[in-house]
Formats: structure tokens, C-alpha cells, sequence
């Protein structure tokens, strides 16, 4: 199983109740699934960017769950035709580098030189290396 994370934006007049129930069978949905959930923490009401359904506010949500890939599918089908919900996103959560440190040092077999990039030295860095060639034609005299 995975894990991933769903943001939800709830329309901002609907009640707390409608709110709550929504999250409830959201979870509910996931655990019938052969899910597990991690976490549920409301972010509370924010201002969105844009108007959506001539709503300027959203009340936002955040499930994080483990669950099979293929409910995913039939959970965003059920948000989408959801009346409440303004906006959805489920994305794969990330390990943190913490755990695949751990992960790595217990022998399966992923590389962690290929996740974890070696950090350069600045300082032994030559200052003409920092300069881009094509500044250096527009303008010679910035450089002196």
C-alpha cells in the first residue's frame, strides 16, 4: 500500500455538520477499501486565489491515508460528483530522507547516494565558474 495525501476545499456556508459527515465517509470510503488513515487535521477556512462557484473562501482539509491504488480512482469519482466539495487533489506522499536513510541502512536495497544528491562546496568554488558566458558578451564592463 501507499501512502497518500488528500487535500479537500469545502464550500465555506455548508455546515459544520454536512462537513464532518463528508469527511467521515471520505475515511470511511478508504478503510472499506482496504485502506488505513493516518491522519485527518482541518486547516480551517482560507482565502482562495480565485472565485470558485462564487465562493471567495474555502474551508480546507487534509487526509492523509495509506491505501491500494486502485481505489484511489473511486474515491476522486466520489469527490467530483460530491456538491460540497469546491476543489480536490490526492497526491503520493513522500517518504521523508530521515526514512529512507533508515530504509537504506536496513539492506533494501535502495541507493542513497542516487536520492540524496552530494552537496558542493562553495568555497572552493573559482568565481568565474558563477558567471554566465552570455552575460559576460552583453555586458564586459560588470565583469572587471
Amino acid at each position: 500500500m501507499r501512502r497518500y495525501e488528500l487535500m479537500l476545499i469545502l464550500r465555506p456556508d455548508a455546515p459544520d455538520e454536512r462537513a464532518t459527515a463528508l469527511i467521515d465517509r471520505t475515511t470511511r470510503y478508504v478503510v472499506a477499501a482496504g485502506g488505513q488513515i493516518i491522519k485527518v487535521a482541518p486547516w480551517g477556512r482560507r482565502r482562495l486565489a480565485y472565485p470558485i462557484d462564487r465562493c471567495r473562501d474555502g474551508s480546507y482539509h487534509i487526509v492523509v491515508f495509506e491505501s491500494p491504488a486502485d481505489a484511489i480512482i473511486e474515491l476522486e469519482h466520489s469527490l467530483k460528483i460530491t456538491e460540497d466539495v469546491l476543489r480536490y487533489l490526492v497526491t503520493r506522499a513522500v517518504r521523508p530522507i530521515k526514512a529512507r536513510r533508515d530504509a537504506g541502512a536496513s539492506g533494501d536495497g535502495e541507493d542513497l547516494e542516487a536520492v540524496i544528491p552530494p552537496a558542493e562546496d562553495e568555497d572552493d568554488m573559482d568565481p568565474g565558474e558563477l558567471i554566465d558566458e552570455s552575460e559576460s558578451e552583453a555586458a564586459p564592463a560588470a565583469i572587471d
